[in-house]
């Protein structure tokens, strides 16, 4: 019992003298802080006033993939953007939202952004396109770290859907 008092005491006191001692001093001209920027947030602050990746437009470049060239007629082929709306649907919309961004970027307007080819190659090819095609790794960025995943879609399939893609606006 006598071991109990004398470890209870024990540590009173040594809270007592941790909470002591100390003293705070108020100046009269009030509270101040001064923060410099760390390079981190001067680094991000610089990229936040640049364009997003996912806004960017970039009609020069046909991406990582076996797309290298991609012939579209001036008139969309309503049959082939029907199939490419049931593929996508079924394929694609766990990430992408037309008119919205989700865990990936929204399609609608991609083609007034991005090339058809590289567009395919994207579907087609995404873990290479991530790898090698700098605006890729950018939207990969942008997009928390979400790589897209390879559906294992057909030339036909993501023709379908580039046609489809074609059709919103």
């Amino acid at each position: 019992m006598k071991a109990i008092v004398k470890s209870i005491t024990l540590l009173f006191a040594l809270i007592m003298i941790g909470c002591g001692g100390k003293k705070e001093e108020k100046k009269e001209d009030g509270f101040s802080v001064q923060r410099t920027k760390t390079p981190t947030e001067q680094a991000v602050e610089t990229n936040t006033s640049e364009v997003k990746a996912s806004e960017r437009v970039d009609m020069t470049t046909k991406g990582v993939g076996p797309i290298k060239s991609v012939d579209l007629a001036p008139e969309i082929d309503q049959a082939m953007a029907d199939n490419g709306k049931e593929v996508y649907d079924q394929m694609c919309l766990a990430c992408h939202r037309v008119g919205k961004k989700f865990i990936g970027p929204p399609p609608n307007g991609i083609l007034e952004r991005r090339t058809p080819e590289w567009v395919m190659n994207m579907i087609l090819n995404p873990q290479e396109m991530v790898q090698q095609d700098p605006l890729a790794k950018e939207l990969l960025q942008e997009f928390n770290g979400s790589p897209m995943s390879n559906q294992g879609l057909t030339e036909d399939q993501a023709r379908a859907i580039l046609e489809y893609f074609r059709t919103l606006k």
